[in-house]
């Protein structure tokens, strides 16, 4: 690994490229089984998208800022960005050599990805009757040449770049564009075949093969399409308007969100090069925007959910299990207050922390719960024992932080939720991200108050607790829940106090 000149670390945007090689390590592994390993591709491909949203773009701020920029480890933002696309020019090489290597074994299990040009009769037909069907609707083609201000194109999606034209040149060629659906619809659509073989075609293939369909209306005879890709700066930028709340900056900041200054744009290698020309000038890109030829197929974090029922061999994954010293309890509660329980994601259930606030939530002898969240599952059994706490009369206080970075827009909802249930929200503090993930749990028995709680890693998401290596002590130590206390106290009133 390089470093910067004259510098003695190596900058952290070149120490995290390292940590997604990693991930890239284990799509290479054959030890790892083939689903899985498609799945690592997946995770390296978004990890890097956000990458290029939230470091990339600071840099770049930094580089327009000047001297006026001022953060830690990036003297020389510059030189950082230059060794930034070395490397992931460097690891793209190896994606295409470990994919191409994947989709060899897929083919020794017969399963083969078919694009639109492969299809047989039987095929042809399954397609066209699922894009009338499923697709049409939620597509609009863009005639981007009589469009005078040119569309917004969304970096999480992937667009198919056209070019209409006539084979006898009778009429002059023009340019469209087709956003692919991959938010709305499954990106993977698996194909009628031959016995003991299963044949997948990707959503953009679909739609390629219908071009001549979706456009019908005009006279061309001759199609071509390739994928293009935009990432977008994602940073919010929250103004110094008095008059103006948080929450309210929040909701200004998502919508501009939307369009950030792009950062990156990736095109398939094979595209016309006069369309590539005239998409980098409508869109105000130069080569210095991170203009970058990539392969036939992009987006490959929809890959996490490759189809698992292409697979003969399924691949089973251990469940998650109880903590050996809550198995023979019926109440977690019980445990905690007699000794500390340190429990390992995803190893152990998660289930232990949702049993311990639903206790809580129905323990006549609780009079109060405090918790911060930072991240939450979409359909959250937190949020649950939270508001049942509150029907059953406990007094509830939840730290939501609202610059959750892309969980902005869910936690604003959270908030709403859990107020109308009459939980005290919070919404953090001015200038200081609440990423802690704590519990406090107040109790009176005979008039004496203990507390009790937990101190975690990761975030209170129960689904991606089952995939991610997290830590979370349940415990009742005095010592401990003191600092847990202490640090509630300042989330609740932070003026004039420090927080330790």
């Amino acid at each position: 690994m390089s470093l910067i000149k004259n510098q003695k670390l190596i900058a952290r945007d070149i120490s995290w490229l390292s940590f997604n090689s990693r991930v890239l390590q284990e799509a290479a592994d054959e030890t790892v089984p083939l689903k899985e390993r498609i799945k690592f591709l997946g995770i390296f491909s978004n990890n890097l998208d956000e990458f290029f949203r939230v470091r990339v773009a600071a840099l770049k701020r930094m580089i327009e800022m000047g001297q006026k920029a001022n953060m830690h480890l990036e003297q020389s933002p510059g030189m950082i960005l230059e060794q930034i696309q070395d490397q992931v020019l460097e690891q793209q090489r190896e994606f295409d050599r470990v994919w191409n290597e994947i989709l060899r074994e897929l083919k020794k299990q017969k399963i083969y990805f078919i694009n639109d040009t492969q299809l047989n009769r039987t095929q042809k037909k399954f397609v066209l009757d699922y894009f009338n069907e499923e697709v049409r609707s939620n597509m609009v083609p863009l005639m981007i040449e009589s469009i005078q201000a040119f569309p917004t194109l969304n970096d999480k999606s992937i667009y198919l770049a056209c070019t209409l034209s006539k084979k006898d040149k009778s009429i002059p060629k023009r340019f469209a564009l087709v956003s692919v659906p991959a938010r709305r619809l499954p990106r993977f659509l698996i194909l009628p075949s031959r016995k003991n073989e299963k044949h997948i075609i990707l959503l953009e293939d679909i739609i390629r093969y219908c071009l001549p369909h979706i456009f019908s209306f005009f006279e061309y005879d001759t199609f071509t399409s390739h994928i293009v890709k935009v990432t977008r700066d994602a940073e919010i930028d929250i103004d110094n308007d008095i008059s103006t709340s948080l929450i309210q900056k929040i909701e200004k900041g998502l919508k501009n969100r939307k369009k950030g200054k792009p950062v990156r744009f990736i095109f398939d290698k094979d595209i016309e090069p006069s369309l590539l020309t005239y998409l980098i000038k409508r869109l105000g890109l130069s080569q210095k925007d991170n203009v970058i030829a990539g392969g036939r197929i992009h987006n490959f974090k929809d890959f996490i959910n490759f189809p698992e029922s292409v697979f003969s061999q399924k691949a089973t994954r251990k469940k998650p299990f109880v903590h050996p010293l809550l198995q023979n309890f019926t109440r977690v509660t019980d445990v905690v207050m007699e000794k500390d329980v340190l429990l390992n994601f995803p190893y152990h259930s998660f289930d232990s922390v949702i049993d311990l606030l639903r206790e809580a939530a129905i323990d006549p002898q609780v009079t109060h719960i405090k918790i911060t969240c930072y991240r939450l599952a979409s359909r959250s059994k937190i949020i649950n024992a939270l508001t049942n706490a509150v029907r059953n009369g406990k007094q509830v206080t939840a730290v939501i932080e609202l610059r959750a970075r892309f969980d902005e827009e869910a936690n604003l909802e959270w908030k709403e939720e859990l107020e109308e249930a009459g939980v005290k929200v919070l919404i953090g503090v001015h200038n200081m991200k609440v990423h802690a993930k704590l519990c406090l749990i107040k109790k009176v028995v005979n008039k004496r108050t203990t507390h009790f709680g937990f101190v975690s890693t990761g975030n209170l998401n129960e689904s991606t607790a089952k995939i991610y290596g997290d830590h979370c002590l349940l415990t009742s130590d005095r010592n401990i829940m003191a600092d847990v206390n202490r640090i509630f106290h300042y989330l609740e009133q932070p003026r004039g106090r420090e927080p330790f």
